[in-house]
């Protein structure tokens, strides 16, 4: 029995806690700490009496010291970083200070400056071996079931995986004309920058949005998807041996696309400072201010995604084709949680990062990917905690 302190108290943070609160056979004790107290609080009194006892704090994510001193107060077994990766570095540092081990489920990127790069916390490698602690980097879905599927893949049904193409599908409706389904701020940092994939032993850039290719998805329908950069790629081409290409591409839809458009035409996705009326603000933040808040978005959004990740490579010198997916209900994930699918793709493996580590499956002093790891006791809790995956073994392939 552990104790873990989740930082964060937004979709993400509430649907690990829920799944900490449903897994106590390995978390007795959860506390739930973020800037804004008074979510911790709420969060906490939804699931009071379920049988793991909670608590919830104040801290600040980007003071190290104020989290050494949390730390100390509350003995955690395990962090889960689940606030914003700018924040990354600082909830290390303090893991370090402390002596604890540490999990996120997205990279750390630099505030002033839109970089997907793995490069600030593979630093850590060291700091973190020598203190005989384990930091767990990307156990969201994509990064980290992404991850893992492949290691499960290369493990049971491949000797060399040539092409990976990861195929991230949002088929959900939550009837506005424009809001994005997590951290609005990271949500079109991400989709506004240059586009990168894998071939041949290089990285071939793109204009944002520059490929686009319509894939029929299963339970949602056929839709447009765009190729884009995401983390995932960088440690997947370091880890898997043999690996000729990888792509990674993301829905979206005619609406999104349009606003977006228009919202850089007249600078609103900019990360660089401006004056206004005396003071600076960045307009992406400001814009994150107006848009709907992704936490709220639950009760209305209807339909389905579709995450997964189509495999080609070669198994006792045969040709190989092979594709590992789930399907998460947004309404359902709503019913059980009070977030909608995105938040739960993403909550849901957090907690299963952080019990793998406390059970001894992946405590392993160092930092690491999630494909460095034994996949099969993730791919249980997978199918136990409420992500079940499913396979086609001849899967319609990516142009």
């Amino acid at each position: 029995m552990a104790k873990a302190i989740i930082i964060g108290a937004g979709g993400v943070a509430s649907v690990a806690a829920y799944k900490c609160v449903e897994n106590k056979e390995v978390f007795s004790e959860l506390t739930i700490a973020s800037r804004t107290l008074s979510k911790c609080e709420e969060l906490v009194e939804k699931l009071s009496g379920r049988g793991v006892k909670l608590n919830a704090r104040q801290v600040d994510a980007d003071n190290v010291g104020e989290l050494v001193a949390l730390f100390e107060e509350e003995k955690p077994d395990i962090v889960m970083n689940l606030a914003l990766p700018y924040q990354n570095l600082s909830i290390m540092d303090a893991c370090l200070e402390y002596g604890v081990d540490y999990l996120d489920t997205a990279n750390y990127e630099p505030p002033d400056t839109a970089k997907f790069e793995y490069k600030w916390q593979w630093a850590y490698r060291e700091r973190f071996e020598e203190a005989g602690l384990t930091a767990i980097l990307g156990s969201g879905f994509d990064p980290g079931v992404t991850q893992v599927f492949t290691g499960y893949a290369l493990k049971h049904h491949f000797d060399t995986i040539k092409y990976i193409d990861i195929l991230d599908c949002n088929g959900g409706d939550h009837g506005y004309p424009f809001a994005t389904n997590f951290n609005p701020e990271i949500n079109i940092r991400e989709v506004s920058a240059k586009g990168r994939y894998w071939e041949k032993g290089e990285w071939i850039e793109t204009e944002p949005m520059e490929i686009k290719r319509t894939y029929n998805f299963k339970e949602v329908g056929e839709k447009d998807m765009y190729l884009l950069y995401h983390e995932e790629e960088e440690s997947l081409v370091e880890n898997v041996p043999g690996l000729e290409r990888i792509r990674f591409f993301m829905t979206f839809g005619e609406s999104y696309l349009t606003h977006l458009k228009c919202l850089e035409n007249v600078g609103m996705t900019s990360i660089e400072p401006i004056e206004f009326e005396g003071r600076e603000i960045i307009p992406l933040q400001f814009l994150k201010a107006v848009l709907p808040d992704p936490a709220s978005l639950g009760p209305r959004t209807v339909g389905k995604t579709n995450i997964g990740c189509i495999f080609q490579g070669e198994k006792d010198g045969k040709t190989k084709t092979y594709y590992l997916y789930n399907i998460c209900d947004h309404q359902e994930a709503y019913k059980e949680t009070g977030a909608q699918a995105v938040s739960y793709t993403t909550g849901v493996p957090a907690m299963i990062g952080a019990a793998m580590v406390l059970q001894g499956h992946w405590k392993k002093p160092g930092v690491h990917n999630l494909e460095e790891l034994d996949p099969d006791p993730f791919m249980d809790a997978l199918n136990q905690f409420g992500l079940p995956w499913q396979e086609d073994f001849d899967p319609v392939l990516v142009p």
